[in-house]
This record gives structure tokens, sequence and C-alpha cells, in this order.
């Protein structure tokens, strides 16, 4: 199985997010790649810090809905 290694986390607990925002990166292969959201909300955790070893199905942040939503 293909590990990954975290790059760069690139929010924070509580800050919204958009759908297309740039959440963690990640270099698997020797290439980097950047997870994005996919719907608006709050990232209420992180799963995962720069420099961790990440396999596929991981969970790495965790979000809440959007206010209003």
């Amino acid at each position: 199985m293909v590990q990954a290694v975290v790059v760069r986390v690139l929010v924070a607990v509580g800050q919204a997010v958009e759908p297309g925002q740039g959440l963690i990166v990640l270099e698997a292969m020797k290439m980097e790649n950047e997870l994005r959201a996919t719907t608006a909300g709050v990232v209420a955790e992180i799963r995962s810090a720069a420099g961790q070893a990440v396999e596929k199905g991981q969970v790495l942040v965790e979000f809440a809905p959007a206010a209003g939503a």
C-alpha cells in the first residue's frame, strides 16, 4: 500500500472553508497533492500534522456544517 506524508496543513480548527479551498498537502511517490474541500463547512478537528505518514482512507480533517447550513 502506498503511504503519503503530510507536507503542510493549510487550515486551523474553527476556520470556515469553502468548496475548492485547500486543506492539506500530501506527498506520495515524490509528487505533492493538495486535498481540497468539496463543500462549505467549519474545521472541527485536524487529525494529522506535517511530517506524519498517512494511509488511504485515513481521516485527516473533520468538519462541522457551515453556520446557517
